[in-house]
């Protein structure tokens, strides 16, 4: 076995490396050319539109396929870029935009791993003839009996696993993370060392395709009836204001909200159907008890095979929170999560991934998106209580 886990001498070994344009990506494709691989470098043309191919910070557009061409050219690989902007749009940007719309906070760069990179592109490097696809995320894989399992990597304060939970197990043995044994220093050290121009580039934002972070921009240009006006209710029941549409607010969020209180107040549910913002005290906002969907299992046991207590084990629901501890449940094709110390801001959307542990070699055992949250039972009760009214009726 190679350094990758893989039959054959390096140069018998053809290696396909997504580059991005970024440092992380560009030391993979450095490395293995280094250990003496047959590297090609392939990079996505994403998107091409507007401020983000020119932001400091994006990727897959503009400059950072100029970036990733002159990588290949310094390290004397071959290099491909491939316009996938029109899967792009259909399988990332439309979903995302849909799913604001219904009063979600999606997570675009898991579902663009899950369709762009881990299908489509995978499917591209096979064609290449690879015999693996290998990235610059910071998360470990190990061989696990006849398969590969996930694991956090070494640098806990990059750990890219939150986004890689939907990673199925056929693309995980087919897939490769050099970095997961490295800090960003030693990857950069790698790259001044290699000679790359993107050595001290910064680093790319979680959403590349968001100019300046702006969602409700985007979202309003792809549907724009999104915008729709509507009321801002208290959780009791009381109209504090009006809004100019939900896609502007996210649950757990204080700032900007457009009203006036005697008390701070959060985003505590979007109610896309009535075009509600419903707003309250932070403690409206605790959360013990998660149900998911689309759930991506990759623990040994079968999820069928949970028991009827529950099977402890560690969550995230949040990419820059540690795990903590949980208890999963399964039963008559649902799956939940409960949380022994409860977290605030929960949003449906939003991904809760799976771990045996909160250290750094723990292994992500897959995960699921956001159903819904349940709260504690009097924000429950408010809730019901506030659904069930006419739109304005606190107003009366």
């Amino acid at each position: 076995m190679n350094s990758l886990d893989l039959p054959g001498r390096p140069e018998d070994t053809r290696i396909v490396v997504a580059m991005s344009g970024g440092v992380d990506s560009s030391v993979v494709a450095g490395i293995l050319k280094r250990e003496g691989y047959d590297v090609v470098g392939v990079t996505l043309q994403l998107y091409d539109h507007g401020a983000a191919t020119h932001r400091a910070g994006s990727c897959c557009a503009g400059q950072d396929i100029d970036d990733a061409r002159r990588v290949s050219e310094t390290l004397g690989i071959p290099h491909y870029v491939l316009n996938y902007e029109e899967r792009f749009r259909k399988s990332v940007i439309e979903p995302f935009a849909e799913s604001y719309v219904s009063g979600e906070t999606p997570i675009p760069c898991v579902s663009c791993n899950q369709t762009v990179k881990f299908a489509d592109l995978l499917e591209t490097a096979r064609e290449l003839g690879a015999d693996a696809l290998a990235t610059g995320h910071y998360i470990r894989s190990k061989a696990n009996g006849a398969h590969r399992a996930l694991y956090r990597p070494v640098d806990a304060d990059r750990d890219q696993s939150y986004f890689l939970f939907a990673t199925t197990q056929e693309q995980i043995d087919y897939l490769r993370f050099p970095l997961g044994g490295l800090s960003k220093p030693e990857v950069r050290a790698i790259a001044e060392e290699l000679g790359l121009s993107v050595a001290a580039k910064q680093d790319s934002q979680d959403i590349c395709f968001v100019p300046q972070g702006k969602y409700s921009d985007i979202i309003a240009k792809l549907k724009p009836t999104a915008a729709t006006p509507g009321d801002i209710v208290h959780i009791d029941g009381r109209v504090l204001g009006r809004h100019d549409g939900i896609l502007r607010y996210t649950v757990g969020q204080r700032r900007g909200l457009g009203v006036a209180s005697g008390e701070p107040l959060y985003v505590v549910h979007l109610d896309a159907e009535r075009a509600r913002v419903i707003v309250g005290p932070r403690e409206a906002l605790e959360t013990h008890k998660i149900y998911l969907r689309n759930v991506n299992w990759l623990g040994d046991m079968a999820l069928d095979a949970i028991p009827s207590e529950g099977l402890e084990l560690f969550a995230k629901v949040r990419s820059t929170r540690p795990p903590r501890p949980a208890m999963l449940h399964h039963h008559g094709g649902a799956s939940w999560v409960e949380l022994a110390d409860g977290e605030s801001g929960i949003a449906p959307g939003q991904a809760c991934v799976l771990y045996t542990d909160d250290g750094n070699d723990a292994r992500v055992l897959g995960g699921g998106f956001i159903e819904r949250s349940e709260r504690a039972a009097e924000a429950e009760a408010m809730l019901t209580r506030l659904a069930a009214k006419p739109a304005r009726i606190a107003a009366e």
